[in-house]
């Protein structure tokens, strides 16, 4: 286990357990929540990187396959077979950028809409089961340290494709 530095020895104990915690449960929730998605997604007819993707593009807006890759963490060629699937089913289109003619852009169809859309509904009532039980102020404190949480993370993540280095220790985003 790595130690983390501190100028308070009991600080550093506390500091380092809540990380081992945080390492644990942070590790169960993306298994399972992989886990759900692998299952899910075939009720949709498309992959998880499929799902991923047209969220990309529907958040992102009209999105080049190399600015697919950076949001989807993947290379670029695997975010063009991931793009070339969506196409193929009628949920993504390629248009060519107004402002520069050499390069595409990948757009949402209205039958790629429509699913993103079905996928977020889904979703949006199974979190909404699973908040039901918990008080405003905690569903709210969940909610932000989530996100939080998510921020610090996606700052530390190598977006190009992919690293097998250690991403050496980065402020928190907050």
């Amino acid at each position: 286990m790595t130690t983390i530095l501190t100028s308070r020895p009991d600080v550093a104990r506390s500091l380092e357990a809540d990380a081992e915690e945080l390492r644990r449960a942070l590790g169960e929730l993306v298994r399972v929540i992989q886990f759900r998605d692998r299952d899910r997604a075939c009720c949709y007819g498309v992959s998880v990187s499929q799902c991923y993707a047209l969220k990309a593009v529907a958040d992102g807006g009209p999105l080049t396959v190399n600015e697919l890759a950076a949001h989807l963490y993947l290379d670029k060629s695997t975010a063009s077979r991931v793009a070339r699937g969506l196409v193929r089913h009628g949920l993504l289109q390629r248009r060519r950028d107004p402002s520069d003619a050499r390069s595409v852009k990948l757009t949402l169809t209205p039958r790629g809409r429509a699913l993103h859309e079905r996928i977020l509904n889904d979703l949006d009532l199974e979190y909404a089961s699973l908040l039901r039980g918990f008080d405003p102020e905690v569903r709210s404190a969940v909610t932000e340290l989530t996100a939080r949480v998510t921020r610090a993370l996606a700052a530390r993540v190598e977006a190009s494709g992919g690293s097998c280095c250690a991403i050496e220790s980065a402020e928190p985003v907050t």
